[in-house]
This record gives C-alpha cells, structure tokens and sequence, in this order.
C-alpha cells in the first residue's frame, strides 16, 4: 500500500467509519462499492464483486485492515470513465451533430446496456440529470453549465452523484 498517502489513508478511514454502522469496527461487503464511490472512486459493480462486495447484506464483513488493501486496489483500476468518454458515446446517438438525441433512445440504453437501470433507477437518471425533451422528443446530453465550464477552460469538472452513475453506465458497455 506504499501508494496511498497517509492523507488518503485517512480519507479511507473516514468513509469506512460511515459504513461501520453499529460501531464494531466492520463493515458490510454489500456497502463496498458505497464506500468506495464515497471516497471520488467509480468502480463497477464487476469491479466491486472481484474485490470482495457482496449483492446481499449480512453475507460478509470487512475491517479496515481488509479495506486498505481493496481501496489501494481499486484506484489502481483504470475501467473508469471521465466526463469526456460519456460526451464521446452520447455523440454516437447524435444523428444530426447538434448536441441533442432522442430521449427514448436514451432511456433504452440505460435499462439495456452496461450496468443496466431499473425503470425508476432510469427516470431518476433522466430527471435530475438532463433537461426536459422538446416537442420533438430530443434531450440535450450536455448541460449548459458544463458548456460554459468548457469555454471558460475549467481543468476539472465536478461531475455530480448521477453523473457518475450514468457515465459507469456508459464505460461498461459492451463492444458490440
């Protein structure tokens, strides 16, 4: 673990101790992929399982000396995609190259490809995320302000809670 700094080391901890939530000094696996997105990671739900989180509660628990090792492990993983990779695949969907898709599409492929949603995940996905379709049925993939972001060469940009969510959605799409 001589990659992770003590200050992340600390970081760790913090997230771990959320998730230890009886005090015992452990936390469930199925809270694993929870832990480590608390902490900026985007692990994958395969990523998650190879590292040790379970799909059911109560199946297994880890400690924080368990928990080091797979936090040190899973930032080492580059299967995680950035703003820019899901702004390439929605542009696949862009039939007319004008920065809109139909909505429906979109909403297809997040309950068909790739991590898939559920119906209400989707909706949720769709409601917070992008703006409302038009008369035509086309939604905007990238939102104003990150285009104003863009133009003002901002280096980093926050990408919120559903962001992530829908870009894991887009980077585990399988190569058809």
């Amino acid at each position: 673990m001589a990659d992770v700094s003590e200050k992340d080391i600390e970081r760790a901890n913090f997230a771990f101790n959320i998730y230890d939530f009886d005090g015992a000094g452990s936390v469930d696996a199925f809270y694993l992929g929870h832990c480590l997105r608390a902490l900026g990671l985007n692990p994958t739900l395969a990523l998650v399982e190879k590292l040790g989180g379970t799909k059911k509660k109560g199946e297994k628990t880890l400690t924080v000396e368990e928990f080091l090792p797979i936090f040190s492990q899973a930032r080492k993983d580059k299967d995680t995609g950035v703003y820019e990779d899901f702004v390439e695949c929605m542009k696949l969907y862009d039939k007319a190259e004008n920065g809109l898709m139909v909505g429906a599409e979109l909403h297809h492929i997040l309950l068909s490809l790739g991590e898939k949603l559920n119906d209400a995940e989707c909706n949720e996905v769709l409601k917070d995320c992008l703006d409302p379709e038009d008369e035509d049925g086309m939604i905007p993939y990238v939102r104003k302000y990150l285009k104003i972001n863009q133009q003002l060469d901002v280096n980093k940009l926050e990408l919120n809670k559903v962001y992530i969510a829908f870009l894991k959605k887009m980077t585990t799409v399988e190569k058809w």
